[in-house]
């Protein structure tokens, strides 16, 4: 059930209680995506049981949500991510696309999902350190972890080191901030982008404050990642207001601009508001060309 906050001049917040259906859903997903990839599938039991990445979620989310005021930064978040991260890497193979870690020879179709998956569950334990330089925080609290899981995986200690270190990029370059070498890293940052369903946002706002940021957050109805017609991937945005393109346009936006995979993926947002108030529709499809959203 919602939680509704009025906050004041008619203006309303509704924020969903509860996200468990968001995490069951990723973790069927994820299930899904992996039951031909055993190694894959070995590493998402071994990650999702493990006390310690349990611990890092946890706490993670405790200093994220609770002490800075932040947006959901814990295992609902990770999940979520790992199980678009999964669903973009399995289109773009579909479709013939031809990935750093493949291309390299440094494993098989197996290994790329257990590199994406792992990149992406891990991505932000590094926030129970605190947000400030968090990719570096999970990192470095990635490696004993990825040390004591990956040789139950592994037999070759050199492989094994090869795997982590590609793990270890797409957790360090998931921000926008950092850029993103490879084709796993831009994966997993752009599948922490899409992570925006109503109230999701990946920008913090305060419900107590009615700016654009905590207007655009609850105006994302959901996200999907779907087959694309005229690229691959297509994210398709549904809002319930056209606020919500600040959200696209600030986080999703620098994720895929200039990254490895922007030549694959296109934006599709798309306004329908709830009953019968009208929204007029501002945007409907977006492309990016030279680093800018233009509607299609």
């Amino acid at each position: 059930m919602d939680k509704k906050i009025n906050v004041g001049a008619g203006f309303e917040l509704e924020i969903p209680q509860a996200y468990g259906e968001l995490r069951v859903d990723a973790e069927k997903t994820i299930g899904s995506i992996l039951e031909n990839y055993p190694k894959a599938s070995k590493m998402w039991r071994l990650l999702k049981e493990d006390p310690e990445v349990n611990a890092c979620w946890d706490i993670a989310n405790y200093i994220a949500v609770s002490k800075l005021k932040y947006n959901d930064h814990g295992e609902v978040h990770a999940k979520i991510v790992a199980a678009n991260a999964l669903k973009m890497l399995k289109i773009l193979l579909e479709r013939g696309v031809k990935f750093d870690f493949l291309e390299k020879g440094s494993g098989d179709v197996d290994d790329e999902h257990l590199v994406v998956l792992t990149g992406a569950l891990l991505h932000d334990i590094g926030n129970q350190v605190h947000r400030k330089n968090h990719p570096l925080h999970s990192v470095y609290l990635a490696i004993p972890i990825l040390n004591r899981l990956l040789p139950s995986i592994y037999g070759n200690p050199e492989i094994m080191y090869e795997i982590r270190g590609h793990i270890l990029h797409t957790i360090y370059t998931h921000g926008a901030e950092i850029k993103d070498l490879t084709m796993e890293a831009s994966l997993v940052g752009i599948a922490d982008g899409t992570d925006m369903t109503k109230g999701r946002g990946r920008l913090a706002f305060d419900t107590g404050n009615v700016n654009i940021h905590s207007v655009s957050a609850l105006s994302i109805s959901g996200v999907e990642i779907l087959r694309g017609e005229e690229r691959p991937i297509e994210i398709y945005v549904k809002m319930n207001n056209s606020a919500g393109i600040f959200q696209v346009q600030e986080v999703l936006l620098p994720k895929i601009s200039g990254s490895p995979l922007e030549q694959y993926i296109e934006i599709v947002a798309v306004s329908i508001p709830p009953g019968e108030e009208s929204d007029q529709r501002i945007v409907h499809r977006l492309s990016i060309e030279e680093g800018r959203l233009v509607p299609k």
